[in-house]
C-alpha cells in the first residue's frame, strides 16, 4: 500500500527520503520550495542528482508535491493572478526536474467576485500554463477544498467544470482530501454513505481522474466549511471511515498521504500511520 505523510525538505529535497525511511513511508508529499514565499532559489544539478539517487536507493515513489498556499489562480486581481501563474509555472518545472508526477493545487478563491468569475480565471491560468509548458509530464492535481471563505472547488461540480472547460483537460488530475470533503458537506462515515459519495464522485468527476488521497481527520463537523485538520481518529470523521478508503479496491493503486498536525515530529506521523495501517485488511 502507498502510505505516507507530508515531510520536511529541511537540508534539501533529497533529505525527505531519509525522513520517509525513518517512519516507513512507501510514498510521501513535499513542498519543493518554501510554501510561504513567491520566489525560490533554483534547484541546482547536484541537489537534483542527489534526489534521484536517494529515490533509486529507497525505491519510494511516487513522491507528490503540494503547491505553495500563496498561489491563487482564481483571483480576479490581475497582479495576484499573474504572480500566481508565474509561481505555478516555476513549481511545475521543479516537479519536472525531480520526476514528480503530480503537483497538488488548491483551485483558488474568487475573493468575492463569484464562482463563475473565479472558475473562468482558473481555466484561463491553466490554459496559459499548459501552453507555456507543452512538453511537461508533471500534472496539476486539483484538490477538493473545504469551501472556507470564497474558496473554489468545494463541490465535485466545480472541479468538474474546471476539468471540462480547460482546453488540455487530459493534463489535469484530482486530489481528494477527507477533511475537506467532510467540511464541504460530503457524508461518508458509514459504508452506505461512503459508497454513495464515491458513486457521486465517479459520476461527476470520474475515478480515473483521482490520483492522490489526503487522509486527514477534521476538527469541525459535516458542512462546517472550515479547513482544520486533526489526528486520525481524533476528529469528527473518527477512525473507522478511513478504512473504507484504504480497503476500497478501486483506490488501491493511489498514494494515501497524511497532512495531520506535527506537534511531535515525527512521533505524530508515526502514530497516525500506525492507526491507518491497523485498518488495512490483508
Amino acid at each position: 500500500m502507498l502510505l505516507g505523510a507530508h515531510l520536511s525538505i529541511a537540508g534539501g529535497v533529497d533529505k525527505a527520503f531519509d525522513r520517509a525511511e525513518a517512519i516507513q513511508c512507501t510514498a510521501f508529499q513535499i513542498f519543493t520550495k518554501s510554501n510561504r514565499q513567491w520566489k525560490a532559489k533554483p534547484l541546482d544539478e547536484k541537489t537534483i542528482a542527489r534526489y534521484h539517487q536517494r529515490q533509486a536507493e529507497t525505491g519510494i515513489k511516487p513522491v507528490i508535491c503540494h503547491a505553495s498556499y500563496l498561489i491563487n489562480i482564481g483571483a480576479t486581481d490581475d497582479t495576484v493572478w499573474q504572480k500566481s501563474v508565474d509561481a505555478l509555472l516555476i513549481e511545475l518545472e521543479r516537479c519536472e526536474s525531480l520526476g514528480i508526477p503530480y503537483l497538488v493545487l488548491h483551485p483558488g478563491a474568487h475573493m468575492g467576485q463569484g464562482v463563475d468569475a473565479g472558475i473562468a480565471r482558473v481555466v484561463q491560468a491553466l490554459d496559459l500554463v499548459h501552453d507555456r509548458l507543452p512538453d511537461l509530464s508533471a500534472r496539476v492535481a486539483l484538490e477538493i477544498t473545504a469551501g472556507q471563505g470564497s474558496a473554489l472547488g468545494a463541490n465535485f461540480e466545480e472541479i468538474a467544470r474546471i476539468l471540462n472547460e480547460t482546453r488540455q483537460s487530459d493534463r489535469l488530475a484530482v486530489c481528494f482530501d477527507t477533511c475537506h470533503a467532510l467540511a464541504a458537506g460530503y457524508e461518508f462515515r458509514t459504508p452506505d454513505t461512503y459508497e454513495a459519495m464515491i458513486a457521486e464522485f465517479d459520476r461527476i468527476i470520474g475515478l480515473d481522474r483521482l490520483t492522490v488521497v489526503h487522509v486527514n481527520d477534521s476538527v469541525n463537523d459535516l458542512g462546517s466549511r472550515v479547513d482544520r485538520h486533526a489526528h486520525i481518529g481524533e476528529g469528527c470523521i473518527g477512525l473507522e471511515p478511513f478504512g473504507f478508503f484504504l480497503n476500497d479496491p478501486r483506490l488501491k493503486h493511489l498514494p494515501f498521504l497524511l497532512e495531520t498536525p506535527k506537534d511531535d515530529d515525527p512521533g505524530d506521523d508515526i502514530r497516525n500511520l500506525e492507526k491507518l495501517r491497523s485498518l488495512v485488511r490483508e
